[in-house]
């Protein structure tokens, strides 16, 4: 038995509960992974609230890196104590151990640890299929980022502006202001108190970006298409505030507009465009093009709250949960320091 996350029923934070859960042994083709630190999304959030359906109950998560424990009868290519990367496509990362599809995982580099792996794997390739495959940032372009000191919104300011681009970012607060700049904003709006559209149009001087990246939705989705030039990129990623209002394709006649609404799964459907697309990441992180900021832990026995301070608002960068064991160990070794 081991300790997990389960949902029982859709609602608030409060439905996460930690259970005693049987997983198994790997059967053919599968691993046992021990996780040492565990992802969390705002897709997490959608699947707890039930605005993405699945059977109840639930464990819930998709981004977790681990050790693996056992191999499935003749499995060949991994080995026990391989740290690996949980890529998205199974849910139930809220655990202390999963039993996976060994094609499931990417290989961790010794030279990350499980925390920053853990932040980075899903929100890294995320980054990278919305910069160098959906559209493709090149250096000059004008990139507008929503929720710029979020998670995938740090990535994808930092890589922008590492590619050459000029990156536009919205926050919420000073202090995520403050963050945006560090990440490589040249310019950012605070939502709260300006008008993006207006700022955006200000910095263009009229002329507007040639691509937005939406992880907000109903709330920026209209200003976002306002702010694009002519044969713009209107790039969906997201909906932290409600799903967009339908539109009417004459919306996106008038100015000639490109609207996307990529999914991972869409761009990692191959083996090897997701082995690629971590190498990429990975490569980006050890090189420091890609900082991350791991500012938000918790144990994985108070995922509610983690899941209630995302919601709120409160979080910036990265926000990740250690299994119970593990942040006992963590403790225990700091106050031994």
């Amino acid at each position: 038995m081991v300790k997990a996350i389960r949902v029982h029923v859709c609602g608030g934070p409060e439905v996460l509960k930690l259970e005693e859960v049987e997983i198994g042994e790997p059967k053919e083709g599968e691993i046992q992974v021990k996780n040492k630190a565990i992802g969390v999304n705002y897709y997490d959030v959608h699947f707890r609230k039930g605005n993405y359906r699945t059977a109840l109950p639930f464990t819930p998560g998709i981004e977790a890196v681990g050790v693996i424990t056992a191999l499935g009868p003749g499995l060949r290519g991994l080995e026990v104590g391989d740290l690996v990367s949980h890529d998205g496509f199974i849910m139930g990362a809220y655990a202390e151990e999963q039993i996976l599809p060994a094609t499931a995982v990417v290989p961790v580099p010794a030279s990350i640890s499980p925390t920053v792996a853990a932040s980075v794997t899903i929100k890294g390739m995320t980054a990278q299929l919305l910069l160098r495959r959906c559209f493709k940032v090149e250096a000059g372009h004008m990139v507008l980022v929503h929720a710029a000191a979020g998670g995938v919104g740090s990535l994808l300011c930092q890589w922008a502006n590492a590619l050459g681009a000029t990156v536009i970012g919205t926050v919420s607060t000073e202090s995520k202001a403050a963050q945006a700049t560090q990440d490589g904003c040249s310019h950012v709006i605070i939502y709260t108190k300006e008008d993006f559209v207006a700022c955006v149009n200000e910095i263009t001087s009229g002329k507007g970006v040639d691509v937005v990246y939406d992880s907000v939705g109903k709330d920026t989705f209209e200003g976002s298409l306002a702010c694009l030039k002519p044969r713009g990129w209107m790039v969906s990623c997201g909906q932290s505030s409600g799903a967009p209002d339908p539109i009417p394709l004459s919306a996106l006649a008038a100015k000639g507009l490109f609207l996307t609404r990529p999914t991972f799964v869409q761009y990692n459907a191959t083996r090897d465009e997701l082995l690629e697309s971590a190498r990429e990441v990975f490569a980006n992180v050890d090189a420091g093009v890609l900082k991350v900021h791991v500012n938000h832990t918790y144990p994985l026995s108070k995922a509610a709250q983690a899941h209630a301070d995302l919601e709120n608002r409160k979080t910036t960068g990265s926000v990740v949960l250690i299994p119970d064991t593990d942040a006992k160990d963590q403790f225990n070794m700091c106050s031994a320091e």
